[in-house]
């Protein structure tokens, strides 16, 4: 995934090493000062990190003139140039109606040994995307011992997994510490694997916390200046004390390699997944049954909070959670749980940590004033999604067209024939956004047309002159915006748009 940070395109990178061999080839650790040393912390730590190798058979066609089918590197690898050119060599791609052939897709991740038991099997953690889509799974040990292991579990949503060896030999292993005391300065050292060359130990600081990266719906990522790199995927990130606070994930990098900008998944996040995939083989979430947006400042003017800050309900899920609690669109969840929901995005992992089946008190700011609601918490599943239909503005309507010149709209009323022309479902309400003006306060706010204007001020609309009605009355009574629940191509949400 591409982002853009300071006008400069930077790649957000797995850091897992990629490379193929021909099928005969063989697979191959609070606040301190800086230490005068890591060594002692390093000698003790390394012999509980393990590369991770793992292998994918691929088969590639060799008729018809069509090249190889060449596996997938990552974007700028150094390998890829160097393979193209052994199979072209090799008479692989020269469209010569050879039969189809097999090779070996060979991935280097890291991971790390969190329990050994007496029954002689051991733990290793790494990341999901490490071991995605392989055949098998190897762990190679510090002392270069080499065990097939197999996959106790993965989750998807926070890219970890575990993996299992069984050996007589007791393994050192390491445990997880509490990132949650984690400042920013403390020191922190990375072992891994990059590049191949495992055993590699790095140390920085802790650039930053609860960064996030748009990698998944959890995001609440360390970010570090430890040189970290392909390879390192899945490994250890280690407080002074030598416990677990984070897990290597990914970079932000121009070239590929490491600028000193590296994502780990704190422990805090890490810890309880991980435990669920070792005692079940997968994870259960709690499910609240909401669609949640941000609270902006305009919006916390239009519903009367005085600060910006919770999770404001866009929608509910109808016979969830959320819905046979009570809770409404346009109330914002400020407590769950007794833990203050201080912005939106906390919201998700503070429902998704709750023991499924748990009644749980939530505090919601509703109409001006604060209400308590019980909740009872069901089991998150992964199709358990709401997708509006995708809509697109009329471009000719015999309906008439009212100019909300205040907010920048012109609005049309919703007909059979409309319905019909544009699939929107009978539950559908509201009147439709036939055109935005560029240089208007909605069309700043991402309104566009073909989003449908379900109420403005908290009251619902029909008609395009009820939305005109409503919007003079706010001006009359000097607000300074109003606010509108807009059902778009996402679904459910509220836009406070400023008046003229």
């Amino acid at each position: 995934m591409y982002v853009n940070l300071n006008a400069r395109r930077l790649l957000v990178l797995p850091l897992m090493m990629v490379f193929t061999v021909a099928l005969f080839a063989t697979s191959s650790a609070s606040a301190r000062g800086a230490p005068e040393s890591f060594a002692d912390l390093a000698e003790d730590l390394l012999p509980a990190v393990v590369n991770i190798s793992t292998t994918q058979v691929i088969e590639s066609s060799g008729g018809g003139g069509s090249q190889p089918n060449m596996p997938q590197f990552p974007p700028g690898s150094p390998f890829e140039d160097f393979f193209k050119d052994f199979f072209d060599k090799n008479g692989q791609g020269n469209g010569k109606g050879q039969k189809s052939k097999k090779r070996k897709a060979t991935s280097l991740g890291s991971g790390f040994i969190i329990d050994y038991r007496k029954n002689g099997d051991a733990y290793v953690v790494t990341n999901n995307h490490v071991i995605q889509d392989a055949d098998e799974v190897f762990v190679l040990l510090h002392d270069d011992t080499r065990m097939k292991a197999t996959v106790v579990g993965r989750d998807t949503k926070t890219d970890l997994a575990v993996l299992k060896v069984h050996t007589d030999r007791k393994l050192p292993s390491v445990s997880f510490g509490d990132s949650k005391k984690t400042r920013v300065g403390d020191w922190v050292l990375a072992i891994g694997n990059p590049f191949g060359l495992g055993g590699t130990v790095t140390a920085g600081i802790v650039s930053a916390r609860g960064r996030d990266i748009n990698a998944g719906p959890y995001d609440d990522f360390i970010q570090t200046d430890a040189s970290i790199n392909r390879g390192n995927s899945g490994g250890p990130m280690f407080n002074m004390d030598g416990d677990v606070v984070g897990i290597n994930t990914a970079i932000f990098s121009p070239t590929g390699g490491s600028v000193g900008i590296g994502f780990a998944i704190p422990s805090s996040t890490a810890a309880p997944v991980i435990r669920q995939l070792i005692n079940n083989g997968q994870v259960q979430r709690g499910w609240l049954g909401v669609h949640i947006q941000v609270v902006t400042k305009s919006i916390a003017e239009a519903l009367g909070l005085e600060k910006t800050e919770g999770a404001l309900v866009a929608s509910v899920v109808d016979g969830g959670p959320a819905d046979h609690a009570g809770l409404l669109a346009r109330d914002v969840i400020l407590e769950f749980d007794g833990k203050r929901v201080t912005e939106m995005r906390k919201l998700p992992r503070i429902v998704a940590a709750t023991e499924v089946g748990r009644s749980v008190k939530v505090k919601v700011w509703r109409d001006g004033s604060m209400a308590t609601l019980k909740v009872t918490i069901e089991k998150l599943d992964d199709d358990e999604t709401l997708v509006a239909a995708k809509k697109e503005a009329p471009k000719s309507s015999t309906n008439t067209l009212e100019t909300l010149s205040e907010l920048g709209l012109t609005l049309t009323q919703i007909t059979q024939e409309i319905r019909d022309r544009f699939e929107l479902p009978a539950e559908v309400e509201g009147v439709i956004v036939a055109d935005v003006d560029r240089n208007g306060p909605a069309f700043e706010e991402g309104i566009r047309p073909g989003d449908v204007v379900a109420e403005i001020s908290q009251q619902k609309i029909s008609t395009p002159l009820e939305a005109k009605r409503l919007v003079k009355e706010a001006v009359t009574e000097g607000k300074r915006s109003v606010l509108l629940l807009i059902e778009g191509q996402s679904g459910f949400r509220f836009v406070a748009v400023r008046l003229k």
